[in-house]
């Protein structure tokens, strides 16, 4: 057992860290005030490989493994929680078609996903369908070699400027989650309509839309998979995931307390600086010691998903625990800092709202309690 990253792992450590203070940070307050992300910096992501770190160079990716793409993954959400949102989500979309597209799938979608050219999104989530996926009402009807698509998508990260939809529909209701299927949709479908950016508490900077498909048609060789195995495809592809967003967890939380120690060695009350104080200083120790266990916990999953390992409840239990902590570390950096704390000069605020959604996003806290019971045979 080795708990010190490679020497290949530390310098794309270091690589990453340095695309975030030099292409990120001068752009993560505007982007959140505007509520808009920067197609400028969309592009540098895709330019020097952040979008297709884990995916093989066969199809143009970076040939990384899932542990480098979360050093990746804090690293850019130390500066922004919405950047490593749009990268996650993006990775999400590819992860699915990389596990179970076809040859002529991977060659038409993913390739361009990974090698820069595209970006994608995932649309699971329904007005009335969150957690309970059987829920969801698009439904999609094949008709000799075409499947005609209807229903309406929420909360669909990138859609506003995603050029393929990774989606999911009914194909047979009776069967509940083994009804559900699969599909890829190209940006410009004619009766596929993108709403305008929904808005939001956090990660206000990403493209967060409303997705409606009336009479969408597409061709059966766009289905992934077999009928009825949207549902595997997308509880595979999310549990990849909460590796990424428990990644992002621990990055939103190292980069608030980065912020509040730098302010609590300049700020001076009572004629001292405020880092001297032992209050202070126990709880910075607290909380570096809670990111240093929710990081080790992200890595376990990480390892484990590129060992071939049963990773599922290890993702569970680093998204349950780091997007807790996060919360909480993030709050008590605002505190430490006082007023200037909960003022927007500083980054720790939108830390603090960027931090919420990690509870919820990618299967929420309750969920990931369920899974990891289920793996303990609790039930």
């Amino acid at each position: 057992m080795d708990f010190k990253l490679s020497k290949q792992h530390l310098l794309q450590q270091k690589l990453y860290r340095d695309f975030a203070e030099a292409e990120i940070r001068p752009i993560a307050q505007e982007m959140d005030e505007t509520e808009t992300f920067s197609m400028d910096l969309l592009g540098k992501l895709h330019k020097y490989g952040l979008m297709g770190i884990p995916f093989s160079r066969a199809y143009g990716g970076s040939g990384g493994d899932y542990l480098g793409f979360s050093l990746c993954m804090e690293e850019v959400s130390k500066i922004d929680g919405a950047t490593g949102l749009t990268m996650s989500v993006h990775s999400l979309a590819c992860s699915c078609i990389d596990n179970f597209g076809t040859e002529e799938q991977k060659q038409r979608f993913l390739r361009p996903l990974v090698d820069g050219s595209k970006t994608g999104c995932f649309g699971l989530t329904e007005p009335n369908a969150g957690s309970d996926a059987a829920g969801q009402q698009s439904k999609a009807v094949l008709y000799h070699d075409k499947y005609t698509i209807n229903g309406t998508k929420i909360f669909t990260t990138n859609s506003g400027f995603a050029d393929t939809f990774v989606m999911f529909a009914m194909t047979d209701k009776s069967k509940g989650i083994r009804g559900i299927s699969a599909f890829l949709v190209e940006k410009g479908a004619p009766g596929l309509a993108v709403g305008p950016n929904i808005r939001r508490m956090g990660v206000r900077a990403s493209s967060n839309c409303e997705v409606s498909y009336e009479n969408v048609e597409v061709p059966a060789s766009n289905r992934l998979g077999k009928e009825g195995d949207g549902f595997k495809i997308a509880m595979k592809a999310l549990d990849g995931g909460r590796i990424g967003i428990a990644a992002q967890a621990v990055g939103l939380a190292q980069g608030a307390l980065n912020e509040a120690v730098k302010y609590a060695k300049e700020r001076k009350q009572f004629g001292k600086r405020i880092s001297s104080f032992q209050s202070s200083q126990f709880k910075i120790a607290d909380l570096q010691t809670r990111i240093d266990a929710a990081r080790l916990m992200t890595h376990r999953a990480a390892a484990a998903r590129d060992n071939g390992e049963n990773y599922s409840s290890h993702a569970a239990m680093a998204k349950l625990f780091a997007s807790r902590m996060a919360n909480d570390v993030c709050r008590e950096c605002v505190q430490l800092m006082g007023g200037y704390g909960y003022c927007r000069e500083y980054p720790v605020e939108r830390a603090l709202r960027d931090a919420k959604i990690t509870e919820i996003y990618e299967g929420t806290s309750e969920v990931m309690q369920m899974v990891i019971a289920g793996a303990m045979k609790v039930f």
